[in-house]
């Protein structure tokens, strides 16, 4: 086993595709292929799952895959500290649902621990493909809602992905609304004074079921309702339209101004916000900061 190995297996784990991977390399895909085949034989151990489809990590292939981060990452320090040598630009992806602090945590993390190089994703997208991605490993962290309403089905998804749910916080409801809403000098809403207001919430495409929705009480019935599919669209309709949507109460004046604002919703539900990953992966030193970063965003 060799530490370019390892780079290799790191490589084709975050492209999901020998070919891709190859062509970041700059080596050919079938050295690319026998190299992983040679490092599999060797320690009798089925890093990826092959199939038409493509290329996958296998459940051993994530543990494994935590270790060899964790050996180049040092490997890299060592270098860097006593031959001078450039550091490989940083790699990190997290996926997520629309929350302005998963934002701000982000920005800090590429302020604080952002090299010359590095190629970093964050992905506000659906709730199920949160999952996916972290279960892919095209993602290192996922940051979704679980409540008594979705628990059962959220945590059956993760429980058969091999992902572990990690709390951050639990909120009471808010709306998020416009300040020139008339709703807005209230100190505290009800449903029924939401009845005449466009009710907005996030498409979850082919999974728009209501255990899926970022939005909690999604099984009721609105007059009006519209469905977008990013946050900027959004909180411009919350303005525009005067519409309102259902979140945490976490906001963020820093990126979104302060023509928003939340406002307490009156019902009994709660919304426990956390973070997912394998439970047979250890975080990398990216991952590991940017939970520090989120929890001093929600802390703020």
């Amino acid at each position: 086993m060799t530490l370019q190995q390892l780079k290799y297996v790191i490589e084709v784990a975050t492209r999901g595709s020998i070919n891709e991977a190859a062509k970041r390399l700059f080596i050919s895909q079938p050295s690319l292929s026998n190299a992983i085949k040679d490092l599999e034989n060797e320690l009798q151990l089925a890093i990826f799952e092959r199939s038409n489809k493509g290329i996958s990590l296998s459940k051993e292939g994530v543990e494994f895959l935590s270790y060899a981060r964790q050996v180049v990452e040092q490997a890299e320090l060592l270098e860097s500290r006593y031959l001078n040598a450039k550091p490989s630009p940083q790699h990190f992806s997290v996926s997520t649902q629309h929350y302005a602090f998963a934002v701000n945590a982000f920005v800090s993390l590429v302020n604080e621990h952002g090299q010359d190089e590095y190629e970093l994703m964050l992905r506000e997208t659906k709730t199920y493909e949160i999952i996916e991605d972290v279960k892919s490993l095209r993602s290192e962290i996922g940051i979704l809602y679980v409540n008594e309403f979705n628990g059962k089905v959220i945590n059956k998804l993760l429980k058969s992905a091999n992902l572990q749910f990690n709390s951050l916080f639990t909120a009471k409801p808010h709306i998020f609304i416009s300040v020139k809403n008339p709703l807005a000098k209230q100190s505290i809403v009800t449903i029924d004074d939401l009845q005449d207001y466009p009710y907005l919430s996030f498409d979850q495409g082919e999974y728009n079921s209501f255990h899926f929705s970022e939005e909690i009480l999604s099984t009721l019935s609105h007059k009006k309702s519209i469905r977008v599919n990013d946050r900027a669209t959004l909180f411009n309709l919350l303005i525009g339209l005067n519409g309102y949507t259902i979140s945490t109460g976490v906001l963020s004046a820093d990126l979104n101004g302060n023509e928003i604002i939340p406002v307490p919703l009156d019902c009994e539900e709660t919304i426990n916000v956390g973070w997912i990953s394998h439970k047979n992966s250890t975080l990398s030193k990216l991952g590991a900061a940017y939970i520090e970063s989120l929890e001093r965003a929600i802390a703020r």
